[in-house]
């Protein structure tokens, strides 16, 4: 069985094509012909776009300038909202996978763990988050 081949054409696309034969005085067959497309298909959409001009009704209306000014006021309020969440997301402070606190390492805390701590290895790493945890829990109250 050989597969049905269907075109999708944009809305300019078929804007132009009904220019050629309302405007430019082009038959169907022959503006079909120019396009390189169906006569079937330019036809339907000419009946179409008479029918839309002989009952108004199904027009869309032009809004007003009220209309306008407060549709851009609330896309403007949208706008600036979509801005603020995208600038807490962007700037938001950076925590270890899950938790949801972040890390805070003070520079004499972290001098005074060893350098033996930076061993390769799972297992050291490990370690180094234990003697991590030991140095931020007793240095707060241990002062000298």
């Amino acid at each position: 069985m050989s597969k049905r081949i269907t075109q999708s054409h944009t809305p300019e696309f078929r804007a132009e094509a009904i220019k050629l034969v309302f405007e430019q005085g082009f038959s169907v067959a022959e503006a079909a012909a120019r396009l390189n497309m169906k006569q079937s298909t330019l036809a339907y959409w000419v009946t179409q776009a008479r029918k839309a001009v002989k009952n108004p009704s199904t027009q869309t209306e032009i809004p007003s300038a009220a209309d306008l000014m407060a549709e851009v006021r609330q896309l403007r309020k949208e706008l600036a909202e979509a801005r603020m969440e995208r600038d807490i997301l962007k700037n938001r402070r950076r925590t270890l996978p899950g938790n949801h606190y972040p890390v805070r390492v003070r520079e004499a805390m972290a001098s005074s763990i060893s350098d033996q701590a930076f061993v390769p290895g799972f297992g050291s790493i490990s370690r180094w988050f234990l003697r991590l945890a030991e140095a931020t829990t007793l240095s707060p109250f241990a002062r000298e």
